[in-house]
């Protein structure tokens, strides 16, 4: 079920579709530094602050989906 409200957020909601594209570019350039064998200073610190982007994308996301189910009464 939580595909289906995500698609339909994906499909309809502006904001739920930002933060998607922005948590699957932080994702792409955070595969792309841990796929190095070595991190400079600067892309170490890089990393910490993508994980914790990502994180916070995420649970906008979640925020949303739950204000979604709660609004259109979806278990």
């Amino acid at each position: 079920m939580a595909s289906a409200v995500r698609e339909q957020l994906l499909a309809h909601n502006d904001e739920f579709r930002r933060l998607s594209h922005e948590h699957t570019q932080y994702a792409q350039r955070l595969d792309s530094l841990t796929s190095k064998r070595y991190l400079s200073e600067d892309e170490k610190v890089e990393e910490v602050r993508l994980k914790k982007l990502k994180l916070r994308l995420k649970d906008e996301m979640e925020k949303l989906e739950l204000q979604y189910k709660e609004q259109h009464h979806v278990a």
